[in-house]
């Protein structure tokens, strides 16, 4: 049920915010007292200057007193003092209220010194055009994009004058300096009333427009914050180039919606990870899952691969399909290449730590893709279609009967070779395979286990004790005993 939260002063219809953006809006809120802190003083500085350098408007011979100074130095180490505390700890609301009375105070002490510094009436200091400086410090506040902050120092602005006009009336009670000649007003120390509630009606009148414009801006902001963390957050569940097109797109994506493109496909699986995983905890299961998809993401996309989607210890990756790419079948073998070489290495710390080792594989195929948003108006998925998808699948199921690691068609090395990729590098030959699921014979290229170590088990009997070469190396490993090389 929506509620109704009070927001700065103001009460927005909003859906109960979770914690996390409750957090990211208050630390939005402490960044604006830190920019309101840099704010002030380059205010005080910029002032300081103009002091110092323009010409002194006042007898400097017939007077000692200089309320400007004072004034400045006092502002310049209350804000040094704001400033310290904003970077230290989260200001509490007390301390902004107060800060803001101290502000108005020292601007309408300044202001009300003017007759003393000049030998003037009280009333003298009502033409002073210092109150102007009152819009200042009331645009300070907006920089919080909180409501209340900005109406207390229009209010604080405006019960101040209030205060110095009534101050000036009656000060001298035989002489309240009252007129109702505009002119008189204006060429004198008179006081017109009507003038001086104008005064105080502007400053109300800019301070509720003002705020009435965070209110619809802090809602803005609360909104924003609020969708940028779900953004985030679904963004997680999608890989960031598709949550980037989804996003960026300039009109809603529709069912049914695609593109064609010529694209490696990639398809990686643990073997025998179903059987593993019946006798493991629930829990094991899925730290396993996250341990494996953590070594292995990272090298996709190292390469300029798109993880398309996880289907349990089987993920998808495509090149070349999301953006179009030149050298999209290079990039997915050397993928490939890489990501084994990581597989080993994991391996050899899971045999280090008592662990079974995994086998790691992968098939590989090229072709014209479909990419686009499948599903219906209320669920959508972004992926790839083709025949190149239903072949990668096979191909990697393939391996077992090979006893390979990764099978990759020969048109697709071909094409890696054609786009910079190093000849066929550790891939084998194997000329009219059959693969279960496709009709006709293909020309494939393997990728062999450098160590028969690797849970053989695992590996088609038929090629767990033949001899093996280091194909990730290119070079010849020592054989099992009682198996020389060519038996």
């Amino acid at each position: 049920m929506p509620r109704r939260l009070i927001l700065s002063g103001l009460s927005i219809a909003s859906e109960r915010l979770p914690e996390r953006v409750r957090r990211a809006i208050a630390r939005q809120e402490e960044d604006s007292e830190k920019l309101i802190g840099w704010v002030q003083l380059a205010i005080v500085l910029v002032f300081v200057i103009l002091y110092t350098v323009s010409p002194k408007t006042f007898d400097q011979r017939a007077t000692s007193f200089e309320p400007v100074p004072l004034a400045l130095g006092g502002y310049a180490l209350f804000t040094l003092m704001r400033l310290g505390l904003a970077y230290g700890k989260r200001l509490p609301g007390w301390f902004l209220y107060l800060s803001m009375v101290i502000d108005m105070a020292l601007l309408m002490g300044l202001i009300w010194s003017f007759h003393i510094q000049y030998h003037q009436p009280a009333s003298f200091y009502l033409k002073a055009p210092t109150l102007l400086y009152v819009f200042i410090f009331i645009a300070l506040r907006a920089l919080r994009f909180e409501p209340r902050f900005v109406l207390t120092a229009g209010l604080l602005a405006a019960v101040g004058w209030g205060g110095m006009m009534a101050y000036a009336m009656t000060i001298d009670p035989l002489d309240r300096m009252l007129t109702r000649n505009y002119v008189e007003y204006l060429t004198s120390n008179k006081i017109l009333i009507g003038a001086e509630i104008d005064k105080m009606l502007t400053i109300l009148l800019v301070t509720v427009i003002l705020a009435l414009a965070l209110g619809r801006a802090r809602h803005l902001l609360v909104t924003a914050v609020a969708e940028g963390a779900k953004a985030r957050d679904l963004a997680r569940f999608f890989a960031p180039e598709v949550a980037s097109r989804i996003t960026d797109a300039e009109q809603q994506i529709l069912a049914g919606q695609g593109e064609a493109r010529d694209a490696a496909i990639l398809m990686v699986d643990l073997r025998g990870f179903t059987r593993l995983a019946a006798g493991m905890a629930p829990g094991a299961v899925i730290g396993l899952l996250a341990e494996y998809q953590t070594r292995v993401v990272p090298v996709i996309r190292r390469h300029g691969g798109v993880i398309d989607k996880f289907m349990g210890d089987g993920i998808m990756a495509t090149f070349g399909a999301l953006a179009p790419s030149a050298t999209f079948a290079a990039e997915a073998i050397r993928a490939v290449e890489d990501l084994l070489a990581e597989a080993a290495r994991w391996n050899a710390e899971r045999q280090a730590a008592g662990a079974p080792p995994l086998v790691v594989n992968a098939g590989l195929a090229s072709g014209r893709v479909v990419v686009g948003a499948v599903g219906d108006t209320d669920r959508l998925e972004y992926t790839v279609i083709g025949d190149a998808v239903n072949l990668a699948a096979k191909l990697e199921k393939h391996n077992k009967e090979e006893g390979s690691l990764a099978v990759v068609t020969a048109g697709m090395l071909e094409l890696a070779v054609e786009q910079g990729h190093d000849a066929v590098g550790p891939f084998l030959p194997k000329p009219e395979c059959m693969v279960a699921g496709v009709g006709t014979p293909l020309s494939l290229y393997v990728l062999m286990p450098a160590t028969p170590s690797i849970a053989p088990s695992l590996i088609a009997p038929s090629v767990a004790t033949l001899p093996l070469t280091g194909p990730l190396t290119g070079m010849d490993l020592p054989h099992p005993a009682g198996h020389p090389p060519g038996s």
